[in-house]
């Protein structure tokens, strides 16, 4: 079998050389349980997310907040319900600091039925809707309640769970409030990535243009 030329073997390097580093670059943002996101990644950009409020709001709304903890939620899924108590008690304990809570729906409730939730449950933080699903895939959110908390660059400093019980008499690690303090203290959080739990997200089939 003949030999390829000098510069068609040179092609053929330059092409491996490119899926070596694609391949490499994409496990490097890649989490342990998150599949697209890492721990340090820069967190995705986001605007136009309209809210209960009435208002829409983007990522840089929030950038008087050292630290903000947005979360994928919906108003069905009994995991989401579950953890609401929970929710307005980390909220509390963090109430002097600068930390701010952004709930984003990526299911198709509408903004009435969110506004209704958002009033039943006395939530006190911005609740968005994200009707194309688009923020939520590129967090590589899979499951309601999941948690991101960013730092003050708005890198993901934390990212999965909030507790690692469904059961709050039988929660023994808190991991999102552990996340919270190791920021607050000029610290990365001991652990970065938790498993996330809760209701599936279902994601609508992306359509060819």
């Amino acid at each position: 079998m003949p030999k390829p030329s000098t510069n068609r073997r040179a092609r053929i390097l330059t092409w491996m050389a490119l899926v070596v580093i694609t391949i490499s670059v994409e496990a490097a943002w890649a989490g342990k349980f998150n599949k697209v996101l890492d721990v340090e990644a820069p967190a995705p950009d986001f605007s136009d997310l309209r809210g209960t409020d009435g208002k829409t709001h983007k990522l840089a709304d929030y950038k008087e907040h050292d630290i903000l903890v947005l979360f994928f939620t919906d108003n069905h899924c009994p995991a989401s319900r579950l953890y609401a108590p929970r929710l307005k008690a980390l909220l509390k304990e963090f109430a002097d600091d600068p930390v701010a809570l952004v709930a984003i729906n990526v299911s198709d409730d509408s903004l009435g039925s969110m506004r209704a939730h958002a009033a039943k449950h006395k939530w006190p933080f911005d609740y968005l809707s994200d009707p194309t699903q688009q923020v939520g895939r590129e967090y590589g959110a899979v499951r309601t309640p999941q948690f991101f908390v960013l730092d003050h660059k708005r890198r993901v400093a934390y990212m999965g769970a909030l507790d690692n019980h469904d059961d709050p008499d039988k929660v023994t690690k808190q991991s999102l409030r552990d996340a919270i303090r190791a920021l607050l203290s000029g610290k990365r959080p001991a652990s970065g990535e938790t498993l996330q739990r809760g209701c599936k997200i279902e994601y609508a089939e992306k359509t060819s243009p």
